[in-house]
């Protein structure tokens, strides 16, 4: 039976072994009902601002010193509840009722 040496345990992981999980920096919400609605950005943790649309999020980032923020790259940018294209909640927004027929 072979022992490991000594200070080392089985099956263990020191914090250097341990996977990290990465977080981008900016996280986009879900949509917020309001008129208009908007969506909550996050930026390193902390509330940047509202967005209400792909403009806003960028305008955010530039106001913290993120300059040319790729809003596709999702080491960069993490969107919750939907994508960039995504700024209802419902979707279509208005969506027109059809007249029964009888």
């Amino acid at each position: 039976m072979r022992r490991e040496g000594a200070g080392r345990s089985l099956g263990h992981m020191t914090e250097s072994q341990a996977p990290r999980i990465h977080r981008p920096p900016i996280v986009v919400l879900g949509v917020q009902q309001n008129d208009p609605p908007y969506r909550l950005v996050e930026i390193a943790g902390e509330l940047a601002g509202k967005a209400h649309s792909v403009l806003d999020v960028i305008e955010i980032a530039r106001e913290v010193g993120l300059d040319d923020v790729d809003l596709d790259d999702p080491d960069v940018v993490r969107w919750v509840g939907g994508d960039k294209f995504t700024w209802t909640s419902f979707w279509p927004p208005n969506r027109p009722h059809r007249e029964r027929r009888d």
